[in-house]
């Protein structure tokens, strides 16, 4: 790396972090720098980073035009390969942060990954592990870059990694112990179609040997089929195997998908960690925000942020784990072509009576249930309105849309984020 020219290609938390780790590990190295935003569009942080010396930046319109020239082009996760291919020259080399990661890692990496639910079970192990007195680092998709770690990792180090299917595609190594929680259509604006998606998130276990240990949910057959062909110790995922700690700890069933739970024990069962030191992590665990998280009452009514349910089998999710006092469903966002069936099947069977719909998925949700009283919104100041308006005294209103957040909002964050600011206005 020190003698390719190196292209950091997007600059956004990934790449500003892949920036600081190439000047701290080659300070007299000149940095290469592609983004699509123009200068003036970069926030203040941003400018200050890049406005060093030994840097060239590639920014605007025509950022892609000049990367066939590097020998390396450190890719960041949300710039899909496909978009770049017909700008490379033949002997480029395209990498990223997390096989860089991968390759030069003295530590043991924990490494998870699924459609949903991988945040709220690394974030768990990362809690457990820590009150055990052990050295974790959280990293990854959870909004920690990973990079700048390797400066100071030692062989003790645990490194819990949450993966998506963008840091997983292209990746040659594969983590010590590997949790595959859940699969389901998502991210289909980035990929040809779900066989791609699935095969990038195969690369968890791809490159595991005998020694490494692959947890797996085996009532996916898609996961259960990759498991026959994986050369690490297989576990699946089952609640039988932690039967008498669930039974003696219910209170933990609140925390997440029974499923990921399991995952989350299995992994802490490898480690030998004391049920003791799980049950005091467990009982200092906070949810992540904007993942059915309690936002507080408000004139009797309680309010959960569930805004990263992007997809109809996280409302279902989470319309099981609040149970029949959900009375109000704010559903709906950008359509990404998925269907509903499935989720308009749960809703008739729930006792939720009110939607809140933003379009244009949420005409499509609408057309899967029948009976239930709804009205559609423009924005979210307008749908807590109606929380308060249609939500009896002593129910749930919930905020789990099963769609992205695009176009009325810049991300789920701030589409929970505004949520809980009209709620506590």
């Amino acid at each position: 790396m020190e003698k390719k020219k190196v292209l950091i290609l997007g600059i956004g938390r990934e790449g500003a972090d892949s920036f600081v780790f190439l000047r701290k590990k080659f300070p007299k190295k000149k940095l290469f720098v592609a983004d699509k935003k123009k200068y003036e569009d970069l926030d203040i942080k941003t400018k200050k980073l890049l406005g060093g010396k030994n840097i060239e930046l590639f920014l605007g319109d025509d950022y892609l035009k000049n990367i066939k020239s590097f020998d390396v082009v450190l890719k960041s996760p949300g710039i899909s390969l496909s978009s770049i291919k017909k700008y490379l020259g033949k002997k480029t080399k395209v990498t990223s942060q997390t096989e860089l990661f991968f390759d030069n890692c003295p530590g043991m990496i924990i490494g998870i990954t699924g459609t949903k639910g991988k945040s709220t079970t690394s974030s768990l192990i990362y809690a457990v592990l820590k009150e055990a007195g052990l050295k974790p680092y959280l990293v990854g998709n959870i909004e920690t870059p990973s990079l700048s770690f390797l400066l100071k990792a030692k062989k003790k180090d645990i490194f819990v990694y949450e993966l998506s299917s963008h840091q997983l595609q292209g990746l040659t190594m594969s983590p010590h112990i590997a949790v595959f929680l859940n699969i389901y259509p998502e991210h289909l604006d980035y990929y040809k179609n779900f066989k791609e998606y699935f095969l990038a998130k195969t690369n968890i276990v791809k490159y595991q040997k005998k020694n490494d240990y692959f947890i797996f949910n085996s009532k996916i057959k898609e996961i259960s089929d990759l498991a026959k062909k994986a050369k690490s110790k297989k576990i699946e995922i089952n609640p039988i195997d932690f039967a008498k700690f669930l039974k003696e700890n219910q209170e933990f069933l609140e925390i997440t998908h029974i499923d990921n739970l399991i995952a989350v024990l299995n992994v802490l069962k490898i480690l030998n960690i004391k049920e003791e030191k799980i049950i005091k992590g467990f009982k200092k665990f906070k949810r992540p925000e904007h993942r059915l998280e309690f936002v507080g009452e408000n004139k009797g009514i309680r309010f959960y942020d569930d805004s990263i349910a992007t997809i109809p089998e996280a409302t279902i999710f989470a319309l099981d784990s609040l149970g029949s006092d959900v009375e109000t469903l704010i559903l709906g966002g950008y359509d990404r072509g998925i269907k509903y069936e499935k989720l308009g099947e749960r809703l008739m069977k729930s006792n939720v009576k009110n939607l809140i719909l933003f379009n244009p998925s949420g005409e499509k949700i609408l057309k899967t249930v029948k009976g239930k009283k709804h009205v559609f919104v423009e924005d979210m100041k307008e749908a807590v309105k109606k929380c308060f308006q249609m939500t009896s005294k002593g129910k749930i209103c919930l905020l789990s849309p099963a769609s992205p957040s695009f176009g009325t909002f810049k991300d789920y964050k701030e589409r929970g984020d505004l949520f809980k600011k009209y709620i506590k206005a």
